[in-house]
């Protein structure tokens, strides 16, 4: 059993492939670094993260994979979940290896399974960009936080350049404790060491911290979310079909 061990980086990945391919051994497992090794294996190889070697590796998958292809294949690291790192690997070796392209062959386990996972996160983002629920503080700034199950806020700030163009606006992701700030000419990622901080937890703001208008805002908001509901076509199966009750607690109108 061969173990590859890397720092859990997009880069470190690629880096890997190209190990792997130099050493002509391919690991069976891939660890994070400071992750405990199992008792028994007969090989154990540290990658070290190398920025030259991730972009021959990335060089070689631009001339098999589509535009598309490749963006699907990102979002799949963008999951965080414990078995991608392994499958985007496999998917990654079998495309290096075709001497066709092999991005629609979803009779192959891996490049079914990276499909699949890349439209799990797409959907995410989309959720995000439909839900997210801006708030207006007392400095002029637009405040919208969500918890994502999926890493995808990077997946949505150009949307929100373009759709907020002239606004100062804030989103955070509150799980990982990170976000986007723009003030109105570029995008700046950002983190926030003060936990206390009530809103970075929550996603609503004390009304302290609300611009004057923003309360009737709201309020003009859930009148008008309660003016177009229809009670005779109700359908609450529905409803958290389209609106999962996870984003909730987020949302203006459900307050």
């Amino acid at each position: 059993m061969t173990i590859f061990r890397f720092d859990y980086t997009f880069e470190g990945l690629l880096t890997a492939l190209f190990d792997a391919y130099s050493r002509k051994r391919f690991p069976d497992f891939l660890l994070r670094t400071e992750e405990p090794l199992p008792l028994f294996y007969d090989e154990l190889h540290t990658v070290t993260t190398d920025l030259e070697k991730a972009e021959r590796v990335w060089k070689a998958l631009q001339k098999k994979l589509s535009r598309a292809a490749l963006s699907a294949f990102t979002q799949c690291w963008l999951s965080e979940l414990p078995d991608a790192p392994m499958q985007m690997f496999r998917y990654m070796r079998k495309v290096i290896d075709a001497p066709h392209s092999i991005e629609t062959d979803f009779s192959d386990a891996d490049v079914l399974a990276i499909f699949q996972l890349s439209r799990k996160v797409s959907g995410e983002r989309y959720r995000i960009l439909q839900f997210m629920r801006f708030q207006k503080t007392a400095e002029g700034i637009y405040f919208g936080a969500m918890e994502p199950i999926y890493n995808v806020i990077p997946l949505t700030v150009e949307h929100f350049c373009d759709r907020f163009a002239d606004q100062r606006w804030l989103i955070y992701d509150i799980r990982r404790k990170y976000g986007y700030y723009y003030d109105g000419k570029s995008v700046a990622e950002i983190t926030f060491t003060d936990s206390g901080q009530e809103h970075l937890k929550t996603g609503i703001m004390d009304d302290s911290l609300l611009a004057e208008d923003e309360k009737l805002f709201q309020t003009l908001w859930k009148n008008y979310f309660k003016a177009i509901c229809i009670k005779e076509r109700l359908n609450p199966k529905k409803h958290k079909k389209d609106l999962p009750v996870r984003y909730w607690k987020y949302l203006t109108e459900k307050q």
